[in-house]
């Protein structure tokens, strides 16, 4: 099966080997308030510990989902799997891995009683090489996390995770331990390790490839890129160290018209299919074999707008807590994450943010394959100091590494409405901090926009991101109404009554073009909320509310200075009422009436993604 058209149960999607098995499933699992754990060797093979009770993982033991719903704070926990010798082994000359997903917050794994991995980061992935504490002569192996997320320190990453005992305002329950799936993975010693896309429209296309160790001797690399089975392009070079990279000329794309139809977007979300050979450069005995996917397309602004493919692209963008009522920040499986991208496309949106958490690479997929832009983001610490610098910059690399490849996504937010750096216009070491992360980011990645921070304060920002939850629309056409009435905003105290733009170059840059704006936080309806729920603004009937949504779209849709919006949001997720869907997925209007809102159908068009 071509990479680009995987049916989604794969966890990695980008670099897929045949090899694999989910340990997804029923595992024991005990609480560790007294963090007694370690001392009393719970990880030892033949250990009994406390494990008195079963999860099923990846469900946090919070969500109901995972057999024990407890939302207690727990800071430490602990997991068990017994597995069996078949499916966790390794013969000569290869490795056995066991993936993670994404464990919150700390984890440290044993196999067999030896430990074999730690890790730090709520959001990022990690793998432990379990293949040298393999026992010999046994038919099953035991696998042991202990997971340590403390619900009290606002230095750790937590984006929507309550610190409080019970959730509050636009907070929700707190997710502890694994929540993305767990899985092995038999590969050869030496193997590709990482592998990352960089697409030029114009001629072809970078590959970036990191080996897992450095060459005995030299090697070579095949990469061979095809479309709907015919072949594109293909490259070869000899590598003597751990990382190469290939540049792979496309001769389809000199042809403007052949380049069309070769380009991704969400019309047309046309995937490159790839396959990646290490050889011996000696005898060519193939090493390793990998098949991945891509998306020739640019992200970039200019000209007061958004450009896609270079040319402006108004973007449609929902706001997506990715909390589900069963599963919280996990999901069910490779069918809800598509049913999510597909949803959105239905509702008329051409682009979705993942709000406050990195999401499951299998939804990116999703994104990639239906045709759907994805603002990438991660999970916020609350307070500001060194601490929470490094353990959010360490996972935003990470995250960023991990999502760089994926077509779908366009934009990266490391920061979000100041959250963890509450002091940015006149404290220098926030200040400074903003800067950093932009521009750590785009050294990382220099083909995307970046947001320095999303919603105000901004302080090198790719895109000025404006939150504005008013719900009058008259108000919201006399702020965004022309670049003068905007610019009187931009001076003042903004529409959350904080600072837009904390530096000169901010300003500039949006006034040369360089930096468009967009709302990227609005709306906010409930229909029919409970007293206890959360939202900026409410409704009675149906009647008001989809008169009120269809204003409200409207008044940001006939700006003629907005590159786009993002409307807050695409689901009610736990208190927070104010999603287009109910909690349980059915739409608060008829999916036709919400799609009319949010396109505007019978607007003047905006050019390509209007």
């Amino acid at each position: 099966m071509r990479a680009s058209e995987q049916d989604g149960t794969y966890p990695r999607p980008i670099l897929r080997r045949e090899r694999w098995h989910s340990l997804d499933g029923v595992w024991d699992f005990g609480f560790d308030d007294a963090d007694a754990g370690e001392r009393e060797a719970w990880f030892a093979a033949e250990g009994a510990g406390a494990f008195d009770r079963e999860i099923t993982v990846p469900y946090p033991p919070e969500a109901p989902a995972s057999g024990i719903g407890d939302t207690a704070p727990h800071r430490v926990v602990w997991y068990r799997r017994r597995i069996p010798r078949a499916v966790l082994a390794a013969g000569a000359g290869e490795r056995a891995l066991v993936h993670f997903g994404a464990v919150d917050h700390r984890a440290k794994v044993w196999l067999d009683g030896r430990q074999v991995a730690e890790h730090v980061g709520g959001q990022s992935p990690f793998t432990a090489d379990v293949t040298d504490a393999l026992r010999p002569g046994t038919d099953e192996h035991v696998l042991v996390v202990r997971a340590e997320d403390d619900p009290a320190d606002l230095a750790q990453p937590r984006g929507k995770q309550d610190w409080q005992d019970r959730p509050h305002a636009v907070w929700y329950e707190r997710t502890t331990g694994i929540w993305q799936t767990v899985w092995t993975e038999t590969v050869p010693a030496q193997r590709v390790h990482d592998l990352a896309w960089v697409p030029d429209p114009t001629r072809g296309v970078l590959a970036e490839l990191t080996l897992a160790t450095v060459p005995s001797g030299p090697l070579r690399v095949d990469v061979e890129l095809s479309h709907d089975g015919e072949p594109l392009a293909a490259g070869s070079t000899t590598v003597r160290t751990p990382r190469s990279s290939i540049d792979l000329v496309i001769p389809a794309l000199r042809n403007g018209i052949d380049r069309e139809d070769l380009l991704w977007s969400p019309e047309r979300p046309t995937l490159i299919d790839a396959r990646v050979t290490v050889r011996d450069a000696a005898d060519g005995t193939v090493v390793d074999t990998v098949d991945s996917y891509l998306g020739l397309r640019s992200t970039g602004v200019g000209r007061g707008a958004f450009l896609l493919n270079d040319r402006p692209y108004y973007v449609r963008s929902v706001l997506n807590q990715g909390y589900r009522p069963d599963t919280l920040i996990a999901n069910s499986g490779t069918g809800e994450l598509r049913r999510e991208v597909e949803l959105v496309k239905e509702m008329g949106f051409n682009a979705v943010r993942i709000h406050q958490k990195a999401e499951d690479p299998r939804f990116l997929y999703w994104a990639d394959r239906l045709g759907l832009l994805v603002w990438g983001e991660t999970a916020a610490a609350y307070e500001f100091g060194s601490h929470a610098v490094e353990l959010l910059t360490r996972e935003w690399l990470d995250l960023v590494r991990r999502d760089r490849s994926h077509p779908s996504v366009v934009t990266w937010v490391p920061m979000n409405e100041s959250w963890g750096a509450s002091d940015i216009p006149h404290e220098p070491a926030q200040h400074h901090y903003s800067l950093a992360l932009a521009e750590l980011t785009r050294a990382l990645d220099p083909t995307r926009p970046v947001l320095s921070n999303e919603g105000w304060e901004h302080t090198d920002s790719d895109i000025l991101g404006v939150h504005d939850y008013c719900g009058d629309p008259e108000e919201l056409t006399r702020r965004y109404g022309d670049a003068a009435a905007f610019d009187a905003v931009l001076a003042g105290p903004g529409p959350q009554g904080r600072t837009l733009a904390v530096t000169a170059r901010q300003i500039e840059r949006y006034a040369a073009g360089d930096a468009p704006l967009m709302i990227t936080e609005f709306g906010g309806l409930s229909l029919r909320a409970d007293d206890d729920d959360f939202s900026y603004t409410r409704t009675s009937s149906d009647t008001q509310y989809a008169a009120l949504l269809g204003d409200l779209f409207g008044a940001l849709r006939s700006s003629p200075i907005i590159a786009g919006f993002c409307y807050t949001q695409f689901m009610d997720t736990a208190q927070e009422t104010n999603g287009l869907l109910f909690a349980d997925g059915s739409p608060k209007l008829p999916m036709e009436t919400i799609r009319r809102i949010v396109t505007g159908e019978k607007d003047t068009p905006r050019g390509p993604a209007a």
